[in-house]
């Protein structure tokens, strides 16, 4: 079937099915005309300062001229970032674009080991990371490329007797920045201060040249840099923009961010589409301080919020939130994990607005598709965005007909170039007519929205963040008690899913809790088994491949 023309007529008046997706230059582009068309605007809030379009445009300017002036990097240098929602995050980030770097987005939970794997696979030559966890950058420098090192702390972005006294009670009364010693590191208010002094020179970066390196597992496990370029990002946010039916007024918007900026989803539309539009962004650092979170709320009367469903549950289950003022939301949107039916209507019982659901992927810088919010069709993925072309392929490479599932394929601008340094894992993730196998099994309707009915088969969702089991088992079977484990997803009420570990051992003495501790020294928090389950042994293929399916559909059925 030809979907590209079954889509034609599919889409609501108000929005278009193509969109230009080169009015802009690059994203550095879209950010020098917001941030003169929008200076007086708050742009970015954390932790109790706000920067406006002028401060972002001031402060990225220095600390591109620093990278500049007082170091050996080049354009096309990788550069990585490393810190959760803080207002540094768009002051480095743009700045280096603007210096004609890569941004190497990295999450603040990584355990070395994750950390290294990234650092070298990218080459990033510079880091910049919040001071809470440079003890683990100072354990794995000396086993990277890593050339420079600017270091910042929670409160840098305030005026500096604040900020000293703000830095002193996190580190010496709170006590969450464990020491570290990185002599060589620089400190991001001096780079900053220095970078005020040093002639910042223009680079024209082209739609064409990679933007950000974004982590991913893909579909098999190791992780991978999708390399998206200025027009992937470009164009996702022209392409997204107008499916929300012309509710994002310039100017005019306060969105909550609980979500990182280094995670692609709150990247495209907090430094993305907001951004375009001149929007204020409330970042908020640590959602899971539901308290804390509903305090900055009561700050602020936003009109947009952006989330996933854990994180509603969790809101609504709180009766401060309950109890504020939502007249002024109008759009809430959601990604990263499947809305449940009952999230969705508990959420709009709560704030009087409906949610959103799209779909998208690493690769696709994130967004494919999404629901319109005034044609919201629960339990739906919704429509592509402008300018996307979709497929869904049986298992020998051919159209299903309308209605019947197939493998969700993506055609499109904001479709990344292909993997970092992997040019045999780009092939095999592109059919030979160019569409980008997402791995996911959707169906079309006859109205056209999609619904996604199976999910990459083995791959687990805990609260928003892509888990593997690949990493997991590899982990596992690297305790010297182990002679083989599986690791599945399973049902969970807080987190979506959980992952389980099915266990083998050599010795009777291993416990669980001495494999959990051995897990926590190895993997990100949320990547460490909830539950563990020793066997005499795992299903298996005639060829001895495990059978996760068999124990994922024992725990279903336990349900």
């Amino acid at each position: 079937m030809d979907f590209e023309q079954f889509y034609k007529d599919k889409y609501p008046a108000d929005i278009p099915s193509e969109v230009d997706v080169t009015q802009y230059k690059s994203m550095v582009d879209v950010f020098e005309q917001s941030v003169k068309k929008f200076a007086d605007r708050p742009a970015f809030t954390a932790v109790g300062v706000t920067l406006t379009y002028r401060d972002l445009d001031r402060l990225s300017r220095q600390f591109a001229a620093w990278l500049q002036n007082k170091t050996d990097l080049k354009p096309g240098d990788r550069i990585a970032v490393q810190m959760p929602n803080l207002t540094q995050y768009p002051v480095v980030v743009f700045g280096a674009m603007r210096a004609g770097m890569i941004v190497v987005n990295t999450n603040p939970l990584y355990t070395t080991r994750e950390m290294e794997h990234q650092f070298n696979d990218s080459g990033a030559k510079a880091l910049v990371i919040l001071a809470n966890m440079a003890d683990n950058a100072e354990k794995v420098l000396p086993s990277t490329g890593i050339e420079h090192v600017i270091v910042t702390e929670i409160a840098d972005m305030h005026s500096p007797l604040k900020r000293t006294l703000m830095n002193a009670v996190v580190k010496y009364v709170k006590k969450m920045v464990p020491s570290f010693n990185l002599p060589q590191a620089h400190k991001l208010p001096a780079v900053l201060s220095e970078g005020a002094k040093e002639k910042f020179t223009a680079v024209e970066s082209k739609l064409d040249d990679i933007a950000v390196l974004q982590y991913t597992g893909g579909t098999t496990g190791v992780a991978k840099g999708a390399m998206l370029t200025h027009g992937n990002l470009v164009a996702n946010l022209l392409q997204t923009r107008p499916m929300l039916g012309g509710l994002i007024e310039e100017g005019k918007e306060v969105i909550i961010a609980p979500l990182p900026l280094y995670h692609i989803y709150s990247f495209t539309l907090n430094c993305g589409i907001m951004l375009q539009a001149g929007g204020h962004n409330v970042l908020i650092p640590n959602p899971r301080d539901i308290p804390g979170f509903v305090k900055e709320l009561k700050n602020h009367r936003f009109t947009a919020f952006l989330g996933l469903n854990t994180l509603f549950v969790a809101l609504c289950n709180n009766e401060e939130f309950r109890n504020l003022d939502f007249s002024a939301l109008k759009l809430t949107s959601s990604g990263g994990m499947a809305l449940t039916q009952d999230t969705a209507k508990t959420w709009q019982r709560v704030t009087g607005c409906e949610v959103s659901e799209g779909y998208g992927l690493t690769e696709t810088s994130p967004v494919v598709s999404i629901n319109p919010p005034n044609a919201i069709q629960l339990g739906t993925i919704g429509l592509p965005v402008c300018n996307t072309v979709i497929q869904t392929l049986d298992e020998d490479g051919k159209q299903t007909p309308l209605g019947e599932p197939g493998e969700l394929c993506v055609k499109g601008p904001q479709v990344m170039r292909g993997y970092w340094q992997r040019p045999e894992e780009t092939r095999k993730s592109f059919t030979e007519g160019g569409f980008f196998r997402t791995g996911d099994i959707a169906l079309v309707q006859e109205d056209g929205y999609m619904r996604i009915v199976d999910r990459k088969k083995d791959m687990i969702i805990v609260s928003g963040f892509n888990v593997f089991p690949n990493e997991i088992e590899d982990v596992i079977t690297g305790h010297p008690k182990v002679t083989e484990c599986a690791v599945v997803g399973v049902p969970d009420d807080k987190s979506g899913e959980a992952v389980k570990a099915f266990v083998v051992a050599s010795s009777g003495d291993l416990t669980e809790s001495e494999l959990k501790e051995f897990c926590r020294e190895r993997l990100t928090a949320y990547k460490v088994p909830k539950k563990f389950e020793f066997r005499d042994d795992l299903p298996k293929t005639n060829v001895g491949k495990i059978l996760r399916r068999e124990l994922r559909d024992e725990e279903i059925k336990k349900k």
